[in-house]
């Protein structure tokens, strides 16, 4: 459902299925493109459930700072780790709930301009 209502929305970037292909969505990560953590801030203020699950990419993180990498080693990495927002996602979530969060990101996106 997420897809259905955010899919023309400027601003961010959906997961990607090829086609023929399908997906679990044990969570449904968005990429916003600027500023996802007034984007965030906006939402949670709203009531919704939105976290950030990967704040750190793995180069950057300490179980492998052995391996000397450093910021701007892997720039694609950090981008995503910069943009990454996961909506609520859970096996019964309603169709109102999926609303209520995409309007939520739609009013942020268009406060954060």
């Amino acid at each position: 459902l997420y897809r259905e209502y955010l899919k023309s929305v400027p601003g961010i970037v959906l997961p990607t299925v090829k086609p023929q292909r399908s997906h679990v969505y044990q969570t449904f990560a968005i990429r916003v493109k600027d500023n996802r953590d007034q984007v965030l801030k906006y939402i949670q203020d709203k009531g919704v459930g939105a976290l950030i699950h990967y704040p750190i990419p793995i180069h950057l993180q300490e179980a492998y700072a052995e391996l000397g990498h450093k910021k701007g080693d892997f720039p694609v990495s950090e981008k995503f780790a910069d943009e990454e927002l996961s909506l609520p996602m859970f096996p019964h979530i309603t169709r109102e709930q999926v609303t209520y969060v995409s309007e939520a990101i739609k009013e942020a996106l268009a406060v954060k301009k």
